[in-house]
């Protein structure tokens, strides 16, 4: 026979309530641990990336650049008056001297106003020797005039101390006497008049002479001008050097007019590196700085010796000056070469550094992945990076020497603390 248990319904509903007790504990357990667990770190081909291991030692900060080779002096030839090209002589890439004729103009308005220049000038100086003659006679005319004044005076002079001297014996009358010294000074009087009318004419022969000789000179000036221009026709070099480049529109038959640059020379052996800074990176370079320039066929030394004021197309142009030994520049340099020049900043000593990161800036705080011991996992880290170079960049605080870190665009994985590389 069954017995009734008392207490049975009690107990089942204690076992229930601490089972339900146990699973919602164990539900809550479980999702804060799940959401307290890390999401699992994505994988990278470690075969990709690029590392590199933090150092410390000496490095040098550089500037580097592209440009080309460019003649330190050059020359425009201009054309010195309007004229047509009649024969191009030389073209561009020959080697040419000072007097070496590049081309010849022909200019038929210039032949004859030199000739008309020629002429006055021919005028002026026949119309300077008549008017000398004139003046020449004029000058013996009035010189003679004087002479013949003095000789009066002198004889009225010795007539008149002649009467004065018979008056005083009573042999000749007073008046008489008194006449012949009037007369006498009156002739002396016009000796000193003949005298200043020689001397002002004198003067005044020098001022016409002086003014028929500027204007003489003036169309001889003229006429010189002319004839220079008329020469130049024939189109020289001016000095020796290469011929770099003719103006495109200037071609055998063209009418060119004064002032038109009709070549380029320049002298292929003297020549300086225009390189193409960045304007973030120029503020560093200064005038006297050691720079390297590579041809692609040998590395020349030079100075930097000029920087462009202002900045083009996001760069500044600096000028290197570069240093040619006894033989000469590498083969093949020549004008307008692209070459690749590295100007030195600064030598650091003692540093931490690391290879240069993609989007490594100088003075800036950037986030890099630090490699774990076993090289299967890296984690974020912020580094402080100070001065750069070209290839290297200063380490200021977030790495230490040994870390090995991935330089690599990792923008990707902004996101992520922790990254496996497989």
């Amino acid at each position: 026979m069954d017995i009734p248990r008392k207490d049975a319904s009690r107990k089942r509903l204690i076992r229930r309530i601490v089972l339900g007790v146990v699973v919602l504990t164990a539900v809550v357990g479980t999702s804060f641990a799940l959401k307290r667990l890390k999401p699992a770190p994505p994988s990278v081909d470690g075969s990709v990336v690029w590392r590199d291991t933090v150092k410390r030692g000496p490095i040098t900060l550089e500037r580097r650049g592209l440009g080309t080779l460019v003649p330190e002096q050059t020359m425009l030839v201009p054309a010195t008056t309007d004229g047509r090209v009649e024969r191009i002589l030389i073209r561009p890439g020959t080697e040419v001297r000072a007097n070496s004729i590049i081309m010849i103009l022909s200019s038929p308005e210039l032949e004859t106003s030199t000739l008309d220049a020629e002429f006055a000038v021919k005028a002026a100086e026949a119309d300077y020797q008549n008017l000398k003659v004139t003046l020449d006679k004029t000058r013996l005319d009035m010189q003679s005039m004087l002479a013949q004044v003095e000789a009066d005076a002198n004889t009225a002079k010795l007539q008149a101390d002649r009467d004065a001297a018979l008056a005083k014996e009573g042999l000749f009358s007073e008046v008489d006497a008194k006449i012949s010294a009037v007369k006498a000074q009156e002739l002396t009087n016009r000796v000193k008049i003949e005298k200043e009318r020689l001397q002002i004419s004198t003067s005044q022969e020098e001022a016409q002479l002086g003014a028929q000789k500027v204007k003489m000179e003036q169309l001889r000036g003229q006429y010189n001008l002319k004839k220079s221009q008329l020469d130049q026709l024939k189109v020289k070099a001016g000095f020796d050097g290469m011929l770099q480049q003719l103006p495109t529109p200037v071609e055998e038959g063209q009418r060119v007019s004064a002032g038109t640059s009709l070549g380029k020379i320049a002298q292929p052996s003297k020549l300086k590196a225009e390189l193409k800074i960045a304007e973030t990176q120029a503020k560093d370079v200064r005038i006297g700085q050691h720079a390297t320039v590579d041809t692609r066929n040998g590395v020349i030394e030079g100075r930097v010796s000029r920087i462009d004021p202002s900045v083009l197309n996001g760069t500044v142009t600096v000028d290197v000056s570069l240093i040619v030994g006894k033989d000469g520049l590498p083969p093949g340099a020549r004008p307008d070469l692209s070459v690749d020049g590295t100007i030195e900043i600064e030598r650091l000593n003692d540093v931490v550094y690391v290879s240069r990161p993609v989007f490594g800036q100088e003075d800036s705080t950037i986030r890099l992945f630090k490699l774990e011991p076993d090289g299967k996992y890296a984690n974020a880290v912020k580094v402080a990076l100070g001065k750069s170079s070209v290839n290297t960049i200063e380490i200021k605080d977030g790495l230490k020497v040994g870390d090995s870190v991935i330089l690599s665009d990792m923008s990707q994985y902004d996101s992520y603390d922790r990254i496996k590389l497989n």
